[in-house]
């Protein structure tokens, strides 16, 4: 058993840090001491890691480093023996390595506040800068300004931990990972017709618009056939997306919207026998309904609440896991929510504008109320690709596409993707991206 000894100050964002490293990453078993002033780390054979106390050295009183001037500055890149690259940031601390034999290390590189700078998003309560959609975009983050946006730089640091404890002489087993790919869809359109005057509407503006007869016929004659039951609609893409889970021995997680009170939401009911028969036809099939909560309800815990029990009487069943409409987050408002309302999984965690580890991982992992000073018992589950970030935000061609999805996929056991039913253009796209995905 490893003995952890602390320093006294901002003790449960430590025992927190350590409990996520040692018990949810590496399933080592530790006890937790007091006294020492840094993370001083004891193995069975009395061989001792120093990982030197660079932040909350400086923000001993609680909650002191909630402020804007504890943002790390400058990020400078290391090397060492112990790293998987050939470098690594340095969040807090210094490059300073002193080795003693096999007998001792002291790592200047302060690991667990790192760490808990990129899980806990702090980050993004201290830094007001918000896009139009009152997201905090991924270029004001410190990993894009920096450079490693697109590692999961906590993994990293974990590793660069447990090659330390190797030399050290450690030798009990640790949590051995198995690859996951995890595809969820978020429903925010059932379908692309809804009636006869939503057509009429979009084949005035083909004519007077786009300054073609032709499409505004063609609009009519495909919502003919899809009313005579000839055709699809072509958001309908449901079965498709089942079929595509099914060929890899995957489930698909289908997020689906159950109200809101913004232009953004309400474009089909829960309750309408359209969506009430997919439902069943994706519980039948094996698949898993979570939850989509509308547009204003990531920081409304009424509004949550209300959407939550309305899609649960619908489905009749409880409801485990989501993300929020738009990616709207807000640290640590909508994690509260989401735990009160006895959620178990969100999988917010993602930028709209860039792909990459938000919170420097894709693993799962407890999430941490940053004012509460509590883990809470919902877990994060990081969101790291999105159809809409491809093709919207980025506009990246096929190449830069493929490369990038390799380069993810090959420093993470976890890869969460959410491809929309109505990505009708890209399916083929997302066919190919899973086919790099299963064979990394």
């Amino acid at each position: 058993m490893l003995i952890i000894n602390t320093p006294t100050d901002n003790l449960k964002e430590r025992k927190y840090i350590i409990h996520i490293i040692f018990n949810e990453f590496l399933d080592i078993e530790y006890c937790h001491k007091t006294g020492s002033s840094n993370w001083d780390i004891t193995l069975d054979n009395n061989h001792k890691l120093i990982i030197e106390d660079h932040f909350f050295s400086k923000n001993k009183n609680d909650l002191d480093y909630l402020m804007p001037d504890s943002l790390p500055t400058k990020i400078e890149y290391t090397s060492n023996d112990f790293i998987i690259g050939r470098d690594i940031p340095i969040i807090f601390g210094n490059s300073s390595f002193n080795i003693t034999d096999s007998s001792s290390i002291t790592c200047g590189i302060d690991v667990f506040a790192s760490i808990f700078f990129m899980v806990s998003r702090w980050e993004e309560f201290v830094n007001p800068s918000r896009d139009v959609h009152d997201r905090f975009p991924s270029t004001e983050s410190i990993s894009y300004k920096n450079g490693f946006l697109n590692r999961p730089i906590v993994d990293e640091y974990i590793e660069m931990l447990m090659n330390m404890f190797l030399y050290l002489g450690f030798n009990k087993d640790r949590k051995l990972r198995k690859k996951q790919l995890v595809l969820t869809h978020d429903i925010d359109r059932l379908y692309m017709w809804k009636n006869w005057l939503q057509v009429l509407r979009v084949a005035i503006g083909d004519i007077l618009k786009r300054k073609s007869i032709n499409l505004a016929k063609e609009r009519f004659s495909e919502y003919n056939l899809i009313k005579s039951k000839k055709i699809n609609d072509p958001y309908d893409t449901f079965d498709h997306l089942m079929n595509i889970s099914d060929e890899y021995s995957l489930k698909s997680h289908f997020y689906f919207m159950s109200g809101g009170l913004t232009k953004y939401n309400n474009r089909y009911r829960i309750d309408e026998p359209k969506c009430i028969e997919l439902i069943s036809k994706i519980k039948k099939r094996g698949h898993i309904i979570g939850f989509h909560p509308s547009y204003n309800a990531y920081n409304d815990s009424i509004q949550f609440k209300k959407e939550k029990e309305k899609l649960e009487y619908a489905i009749g069943e409880e409801i485990r896991e989501g993300r929020g409409h738009y990616l709207r987050f807000e640290v640590p408002t909508t994690w509260q929510i989401w735990e009160n309302s006895g959620m178990k999984i969100d999988s917010t965690c993602g930028y709209a504008d860039r792909v990459g580890f938000r919170c420097g991982t894709g693993q799962e992992y407890s999430v941490f109320n940053i004012l509460t000073r509590e883990k809470l018992k919902l877990k994060e589950r990081p969101l790291l690709l999105m159809d809409t970030t491809l093709f919207g935000y980025q506009k990246l061609d096929q190449d830069i596409i493929r490369d990038l999805v390799i380069n993810l996929s090959l420093h993470t056991n976890m890869f969460t993707v959410l491809w929309h039913n109505t990505q009708i253009q890209h399916m083929n796209d997302y066919e190919k991206l899973l086919s790099i995905l299963y064979k990394s």
